[in-house]
């Protein structure tokens, strides 16, 4: 492989991965729906999701359009940039809401599948789920390949960054506007997805649940389609947008970093024509492609198999894969050592450093699946301490959300001094694109959950045989640990990106300014400052990303107890079925089953969907002005000193607070599960309607935007204004 072959293979590699989503995407719609009220009501929740993406899309390209202008004027009027950068923002922010709708659109079509094909058995119900999900992940590590590959191909020819350090350095700080476009739409797509989802969660389970007494996904409950929606836009959609951002922007961060290194340096001459280490990140992420597709293949499991062993094969052989591949790639294009700042560097560190993130990312990910895990000693805490209310219920998720930073906080500490000792601030980047090596596959997990949840609630309102419903419940159950895996492993990735970008930011600063920034002295005043902002930054937007999901689940909240209240079929049947006592309705009098059709033909799901969607739409905008305006205005108001502080700052407290948020809402979740399987206390069993269980599902009404809104938002939040400080360097 030569220096000219690699504009022409790197995107080679991601149309690869998308031709296979096209193929997983072919297998997926030959598979029979099932019957009419399947097909309708997965109708219905493609048509909302649907309608979601269409009513986010149309307010981003607004967004994008404006600022792609401000950069084109900025980019024209500045030395050290150039008007491409809107070019690079605007391909950045296509790709990302391509990758989403990809997924979205796959997701929709294969939950009804997954339903249908549980009939059968459960390793085909598996195949469907995971066939889905592999279109999310390879669509997000396929398109962010061939964009970023194809780009700096591009702005390499234009800028001739092969043969001079300045037009290398003028095509990297343009190429830093794909991940600002990818960074901007992730954070929209997580936020107002996160808002959907919850308010219609929140709304479902109160007056569902809790005042009406129905289960969950009941077909009686009008909140129950845009609840399977926002399964969707949240977790699939979202998390997608989420992990594209971290792995261009680490991708990106380490290109940056390796041009300062091949400018220090000339050890790398004979490697690539002097610029291995910018090419090594995307050759790493090209070839996690190949491992990743190659570990879809291994997703298998017979009908009494274990979902999670299958799923862990996949994962496992593709990183084992990676590791190998990584030796390989690391020792043929970097020379065995250089020195670089006076330091000693080896290609054996770059390789330790990359390892180290991907054992970071391993354990981070088991961490927060001990803390959150049904049957693990921290939720059985939470469910048994909820027998004395709601109140303590509430303080024992708290404890539990606090208590799981610290084992993850001293990973991410141990991985940073470790790849820093391995390979300086390149190997804390390197650390960050070993760790979304194996985006592909990680994503195909975490989008495996929310079909098969799906899946779940399509069985539960066509009321298929019992059989079904269990398959499709030992599907979700998995899901339920891949997704709190999935968020620890988003949230580790997230903190090592954002420390890549940090380190790049000071890179691209003095590499494009007569007098470098070097390091950053934390005792100078305005260094503090930013620090203090920065810190108060995740508080201040967890809190409007919170206060959304409260209007939205209120507005929700209304329409479900109007609808009970106003519709005469709906209260009828509500009454019909605590005559029945919670029988099927195949053992229900023939006028019985008749009101039940009638009132699921009377329920209005579409108001609910609708208000989910305006309520996301409205309210996702003031957490993304916040997220952007806050580092221009430090950054042309302070300095780069002071915007370096505010880095620090929100890096840090980002962290943790996503941390919290995300695992104490998860274990609140599992213990809820906990009790609605049955919990014996005291020689006393406590299910579903039981206080016991009330108590856990006002915990996990509490926990649900912590875990699936303000949380995971964090990640983009701190990433994101990373990405802004690194595209203003050179402005500032």
């Amino acid at each position: 492989m030569t220096l000219d072959d690699l504009p022409i293979i790197i995107p080679a590699i991601g149309v690869i991965a998308l031709l296979f989503t096209w193929w997983k995407t072919h297998s997926i719609n030959a598979i029979p729906e099932g019957s009419d009220r399947m097909k309708k009501i997965a109708k219905s929740i493609q048509d909302g999701a649907m309608a979601f993406l269409r009513a986010e899309y149309r307010v981003l390209f607004i967004f994008v359009i404006a600022v792609a202008a401000v950069l084109y004027w900025s980019g024209n009027n500045n030395p050290n940039s150039h008007g491409l950068v809107a070019v690079a923002f605007v391909v950045g922010a296509f790709c990302s809401a391509l990758a989403g709708y990809l997924g979205m659109k796959v997701a929709t079509k294969a939950n009804v599948r997954t339903a249908n094909a549980a009939k059968d058995s459960l390793g085909k119900a598996l195949e469907v789920a995971f066939s889905g999900g592999a279109v999310m992940g390879l669509s997000v590590v396929g398109l962010g390949i061939l964009g970023l590959g194809g780009l700096f191909a591009l702005f390499s020819d234009q800028f001739n960054a092969f043969e001079n350090k300045d037009g290398l350095t003028t095509t990297l700080s343009v190429l830093t506007g794909f991940s600002f476009g990818a960074s901007s739409i992730a954070l929209f797509a997580r936020v107002g997805g996160g808002i959907y989802t919850k308010a219609a969660d929140v709304g479902a389970d109160l007056v569902g649940k809790v005042e009406a007494g129905i289960p969950e996904d009941h077909p009686l409950n009008p909140a129950t389609i845009a609840d399977n929606v926002g399964d969707n836009v949240g977790d699939v959609a979202g998390m997608g947008a989420d992990l594209f951002e971290s792995y261009v922007g680490s991708i990106i961060g380490t290109m940056v970093l390796g041009a300062a290194m091949v400018a220090g340096s000339t050890d790398f001459v004979d490697f690539l024509g002097g610029l291995s280490p910018v090419f090594l990140p995307l050759i790493l992420g090209a070839v996690g492609i190949i491992t990743s597709i190659l570990g879809t293949f291994l997703v298998k499991v017979g009908d009494d198999g274990d979902p999670q062993k299958a799923l862990n094969t996949g994962e496992f052989v593709s990183s084992g894969l990676m590791i190998a591949a990584s030796y390989f790639l690391i020792d043929k294009f970097l020379p065995e050592s250089w020195t670089f700042g006076g330091v000693s560097f080896t290609s054996m560190g770059v390789f330790w450093a990359t390892i180290i993130g991907l054992v970071a990312g391993l354990a981070i990910g088991l961490i927060t699946e001990y803390y959150t895990g049904t049957h693990k000693k921290p939720v059985k805490a939470i469910v048994e301490q909820s027998i004395t209310g709601y109140a303590t219920n509430i303080i024992a998720g708290l404890g539990v959300g606090m208590i799981s930073t610290t084992l993850p906080v001293l990973v991410i500490a141990a991985a940073v001094v470790g790849a820093y000792e391995m390979a300086g601030l390149y190997g804390i980047a390197i650390a960050a694109v070993g760790m979304l090596s194996n985006t592909g596959i990680q994503l195909a997990v975490d989008a495996y959950g929310p079909i098969s949840d799906n899946a779940g609630g399509i069985a539960e309102m066509s009321e298929l045989p019992k059989e079904v419903r269990q398959r499709t419940d030992k599907l979700d159950a998995v899901g339920n640990t891949t997704a709190a895996i999935g968020k620890g492993f988003a949230i580790g990735s997230a903190a090592l990106t954002a420390l890549a970008l940090f380190a790049a930011f000071i890179a691209s600063y003095d590499q494009t300014h007569a007098e470098p920034l070097g390091s950053i002295d934390v005792t100078h005043p305005k260094v503090m400052a930013g620090l203090f902002i920065g810190a108060m930054l995740p508080f201040l937007f967890s809190a409007l990303a919170m206060g959304a999901v409260g209007r939205a689940a209120m507005s929700m909240i209304h329409e479900v107890r109007r609808q009970f209240r106003d519709i005469p079929a709906l209260k009828k049947a509500l009454e019909v079925m605590k005559l029945n006592d919670g029988k099927p309705t195949s053992e229900w009098s023939e006028s019985d089953r008749d009101s039940f059709d009638e009132a699921i033909d009377s329920a209005e799901y579409g108001k609910c969907v609708e208000i989910s969607t305006q309520s996301a739409i409205k309210e996702m905008v003031a957490p993304g002005l916040v997220a952007i305006a806050t580092p221009v205005a430090i950054g042309f108001g302070g300095g780069a000193t002071m915007l370096g502080g505010l880095l620090a700052g929100v890096t840090v407290s980002g962290v943790l607070l996503a941390l919290f948020q995300s695992n104490s809402g998860g274990a609140w979740d599992n213990a809820k599960k906990m009790v609605e399987e049955g919990y014996e206390i005291n020689g006393v069993i406590h299910g579903k309607g039981s206080e016991l269980h009330k108590a856990t599902v006002v915990g996990d009404t509490v926990g649900d935007p912590l875990k699936d809104t303000s949380g995971p938002s964090l990640n983009i939040l701190l990433k994101l204004i990373s990405v802004v400080a690194l595209v203003l360097a050179p402005f500032l």
